[in-house]
């Protein structure tokens, strides 16, 4: 798998990239090193860089506390992959999807992208608003869930709701642990 090759398909081609996807080896021990270790790192590296080495309106956040705030943030974010992950094979069964733990992690760890890759605009801390692209990343999980999960299809958005209900509050859950340790 060609990192930027997937980021591409994924993004400009859901729905053909998860029919590739969901042949290819969806354990967490592949994915994680393959491809969430790097993506997941992108909001994490340009908000250290946008904070505390650029800045916004004179105020520049310590290199030390950044870069603590940094590897929490990608801790949190690995961390949050696994949650989604068991979220989406628990709730399987009651929409009558496909339970597989190597399906949930596909998608738990490919249809966050859009919002990984959304965080370059972090770098520029006046251009953060534009991370609102990484919503697209709810379209990815809606299309994942319907091609790799195979609910039926009247239960597909059901289930994607119910899944994005479960993954807000435990971004709710990582957001305010960062913002307990590090402020806002």
């Amino acid at each position: 798998m060609n990192l930027v090759e997937r980021i591409k398909g994924i993004l400009l081609q859901p729905k053909s990239e998860w029919g590739a996807i969901e042949g290819e080896p969806g354990s967490a021990g592949y994915l994680i090193p393959k491809y969430v270790a790097f993506v997941a790192a992108i909001p994490a590296v340009c908000t250290f860089i946008g904070t505390s080495l650029i800045g916004s309106g004179g105020y520049r956040m310590g290199i030390g506390l950044g870069l603590a705030r940094a590897v929490v943030v990608y801790v949190l974010s690995l961390v949050g992959v696994f949650v989604v992950a068991y979220i989406i094979d628990f709730l399987a069964g009651t929409f009558g999807a496909r339970k597989s733990p190597d399906n949930t992690m596909r998608v738990s760890a490919y249809s966050p992208t859009a919002a990984w890759v959304a965080g370059v605009f972090n770098i520029i801390p006046a251009l953060s608003f534009l991370g609102i692209l990484g919503l697209y990343s709810l379209y990815l999980l809606y299309t994942g869930i319907a091609a790799v999960m195979k609910p039926p299809a009247d239960k597909a958005l059901v289930y994607t709701i119910a899944v994005i209900v479960c993954a807000i509050i435990v971004w709710i859950i990582i957001f305010g642990i960062v913002a307990l340790l590090f402020g806002l």
